[in-house]
C-alpha cells in the first residue's frame, strides 16, 4: 500500500510539474558570428555587443527618435554652470547574483569605458571627477561643459557603457574581463557555453524593466521568453534550412542571395531590424609600413571602387547604396568627394605607392570566412590593391580570431595585421564624437591606431561646440581629414535584413542592434 501511495504521488507531481514545463519558452536563432570574447567594452566586436545588450544594462538609452531617454537613472540634475551632473539610479536594480546596484559600480563602469570609447575618451579629458555621494547616487563633476554627456551615457553602440559589477569594472581596460555578472534582462549561462556551438541566456526573473513601452533601445526591456539560444552554424544555406524546417526560430542577418527563398515560405518574414543602415570600412594600420605612410594610405583610397565591393558582400541595389561620405549619407554631416573610392585612378595610386617607398612587401590582409556581414570583402579589396602594385597576403580565419588578432600592435610577420575590414551601424558613425574610426589618439585610438593631433583637435571642438552652424563646420573639417589622410576607407552603405517565424514569433523592435527582448512565442 505504502509503495502505491508513493507511485500515485510520483504520478501527481508529473502531472502538476507539466505545465509548468510546457510554458518553457526557448527562442533559438542563427545570430551573424560566434561568440568567443565576452568583454563588450574590451572589443566594439558587435557579436561581443549583443551580447552584452542580454546581459548588461545601460544608465541612457536612445529612443525611436533618437532621444536620449533614462534607463537605469531615475532621476538626474544639472547645476547652473553646467559642470557637476548628478543621476540617482532608479529602485530595483539588482546583479545577477543578487547583489543590489551601487553608484560605486556605475563610477567603476563609467571609468573602465571611458578609457576605451573613442567619445568616452572625450568625456573624461574633460571630467575633474566621478564619484558616489551615496548608495543611489553619483556625480560626474566637469572641467568645462560638455554638451555630448548625455549622448555618451546613452551611446547606442560600440562602445556601449555598459554597468558592470565594481569588481568587475576595476579590471584594467585593456584586459578582457572574467566574470560575466550582470544586471540586464537576460543571465549568461557560462556553464552551458560551447564555443563554436552554441551560447546560453536564461531569462533574469528578478529584472525590473522600466514602466515605459520598448521604443528602440529605450523602456522597458521586457524578457518574454525564458531561455534564448545562439546556434552556431558556419553555412548560410544551412541556417536557412534550419529557419524553413522550423529547427531554429530566427537568422540575424541572411544574406541576400538566400531572400527568394525566404520570401517564397509563408511561414517566413524578413524583417528590417537596421532601418538606419550601416557603413562598412576598410581598415588601415598605421603603426606598420606600408600604411605608416601616408601616400601608401592614398594609393589604397585611389584603387577603390565601391560598387565592386557592395555588389560581392550585398548584392540588391535596392540595399545598398555608394557612398564616400566618412559621417555616411543622410546624416547632417554628410560631405561627398567626387570621385573618390568610386571610380578609381591607377595611375596616380601605382605613382604614390612608388613615392611612398613601398618595398614590395605583402601587406597581410585579414579575411574573416565566416561572418556573413563582411565575407566576401577581402578577395575583392585583394583584387583591387594588387591592381594598384600592392603584393597582399591574404589570410583566412574566423571573425573571433579577426576581432583577437586586430588588436595586436605587432608588426605584421610577427602576428600583426596591415588591413581588415568591418562595419558598423550608421549612428556610430555619423559625427565625429561617436566615430571611433576618426580618431587620431595614437595608442588611444581604434585598432590601427592613427596618430594625428589636428585630428584630435577637431574632434574635441566639436563635442565642446555648442552653435549647431560651427559644429557642422567642425564636422566637415574632419571628414576632409578623413579623407586627406586616407585614415580609413568608406566602401558604402545597406541595410541588414532578419529573418524569422512570423508562425511563432512576434515583437521585434527596429534598432541599430538586434533586439531580442519583447520577443515572444505565439
Amino acid at each position: 500500500m505504502l509503495r502505491r501511495w508513493g507511485q500515485i504521488a510520483a504520478c501527481l507531481w508529473v502531472i502538476l510539474a507539466a505545465p509548468a514545463a510546457m510554458a518553457q519558452t526557448t527562442l533559438r536563432m542563427v545570430a551573424h558570428s560566434d561568440l568567443k570574447v565576452l568583454d563588450p567594452i574590451w572589443t566594439t566586436a558587435f557579436i561581443t555587443r549583443n551580447h552584452g545588450y542580454l546581459v548588461y544594462d545601460t544608465l541612457f538609452a536612445k529612443d525611436a527618435q533618437l532621444r536620449i531617454q533614462p534607463q537605469m537613472v531615475d532621476k538626474r540634475t544639472v547645476s547652473p554652470d553646467k559642470l557637476t551632473w548628478t543621476f540617482t539610479l532608479r529602485d530595483g536594480l539588482e546583479w545577477h547574483d543578487g547583489q543590489p546596484v551601487t553608484a560605486e559600480d556605475c563610477v567603476a563602469s563609467i571609468k573602465r569605458w571611458g578609457a576605451r570609447d573613442a567619445l568616452g575618451q572625450q568625456l573624461m579629458a574633460v571630467t575633474a571627477d566621478v564619484k558616489p555621494i551615496d548608495a543611489k547616487t553619483f556625480t560626474i563633476v566637469l572641467k568645462e561643459p560638455f554638451g555630448l554627456l548625455l549622448d555618451a551615457l546613452g551611446k547606442p553602440s560600440s562602445t556601449v557603457p555598459f554597468m558592470m559589477p565594481k569588481r568587475v569594472a576595476e579590471t584594467d581596460p585593456f584586459k578582457q574581463i572574467s566574470d560575466y555578472t550582470g544586471s540586464g534582462p537576460f543571465i549568461f549561462k557560462k556553464e552551458e557555453w560551447k564555443p563554436g556551438e552554441k551560447i546560453v541566456y536564461a531569462k533574469n526573473t528578478k529584472y525590473k524593466p522600466r514602466p515605459e513601452p520598448p521604443s528602440m533601445l529605450a523602456g522597458g526591456k521586457v524578457a518574454k521568453v525564458d531561455r534564448i539560444e545562439w546556434l552556431a552554424i558556419g553555412d548560410p544555406m544551412t541556417a536557412v534550412n534550419a529557419l524553413v524546417q522550423g529547427e531554429i526560430d530566427m537568422i540575424e542577418v541572411p544574406i541576400p542571395d538566400h531572400f527568394p527563398l525566404l520570401k517564397a515560405d509563408k511561414n517566413i518574414a524578413l524583417f528590417g531590424w537596421n532601418q538606419l543602415g550601416s557603413q562598412i570600412i576598410m581598415r588601415l594600420n598605421h603603426l606598420h609600413p606600408p600604411f605608416n605612410n601616408v601616400k601608401a594610405r592614398q594609393a589604397a583610397m585611389l584603387a577603390i571602387a565601391q560598387e565592386d565591393f557592395l555588389r560581392a558582400q550585398v548584392g540588391d541595389p535596392e540595399i545598398y547604396k555608394v557612398c564616400n561620405a566618412p559621417l555616411v549619407c543622410g546624416s547632417p554631416f554628410e560631405k561627398s568627394y567626387g570621385d573618390l573610392l568610386i571610380k578609381p585612378n591607377l595611375e596616380k595610386a601605382r605613382e604614390l605607392l612608388k613615392e611612398s617607398g613601398y618595398d614590395g612587401t605583402p601587406i597581410v590582409m585579414l579575411h574573416q570566412t565566416d561572418l556573413q556581414s563582411s565575407n566576401q570583402l577581402p578577395p575583392v579589396g585583394k583584387q583591387a590593391l594588387e591592381r594598384a602594385g600592392f603584393k597582399v597576403d591574404l589570410q583566412a580565419m574566423d571573425w573571433q580570431t579577426v576581432v583577437a588578432r586586430r588588436a595586436r600592435k605587432e608588426a605584421p610577420d610577427k602576428g600583426g595585421w596591415n588591413v581588415f575590414y568591418t562595419t558598423t551601424v550608421t549612428v556610430d558613425a555619423d559625427n565625429p564624437a561617436g566615430n571611433s574610426f576618426t580618431s587620431g589618439g595614437c595608442d588611444k585610438a581604434w585598432f590601427g591606431w592613427p596618430c594625428d593631433p589636428e585630428m584630435e583637435k577637431l574632434r574635441q571642438a566639436f563635442a565642446k561646440e555648442t552653435d549647431p552652424e560651427r559644429q557642422k563646420a567642425v564636422a566637415l573639417a574632419v571628414s576632409d581629414r578623413v579623407m586627406e589622410q586616407a585614415v580609413y576607407l568608406v566602401l558604402g552603405q545597406y541595410k541588414a535584413f532578419g529573418a524569422y517565424r512570423k508562425d511563432r514569433l512576434e515583437g521585434w523592435i527596429p534598432a541599430p542592434v538586434p533586439i531580442l527582448w519583447n520577443i515572444s512565442k505565439k
